[in-house]
């Protein structure tokens, strides 16, 4: 007998992430996932390219758990 278990979506949305951007200082641009899981932790890196600021390359990465977000860098 086999057991299926649905996956979840990794559910978070750009909108969530660029929150947690916003409140690191960072004026949000292009937001990009970078790695996205599911199964029954699903889960959602995003690349928040900051824009404002002398360098071109300066970026935050959030990480989403369904609609849990916080700062990796």
């Amino acid at each position: 007998m086999a057991l299926t278990v649905p996956t979840l979506p990794a559910s978070a949305t750009p909108a969530e992430a660029r929150s947690v951007a916003v409140a690191s200082n960072c004026k949000p641009g292009k937001i990009e996932p970078l790695r996205q899981t599911v199964g029954n932790s699903p889960e959602t890196v995003f690349k928040v390219m900051c824009t404002g600021g002398k360098s071109k390359d300066v970026f935050v990465l959030v990480q989403c758990r369904v609609h849990q977000c916080v700062l990796l860098r």
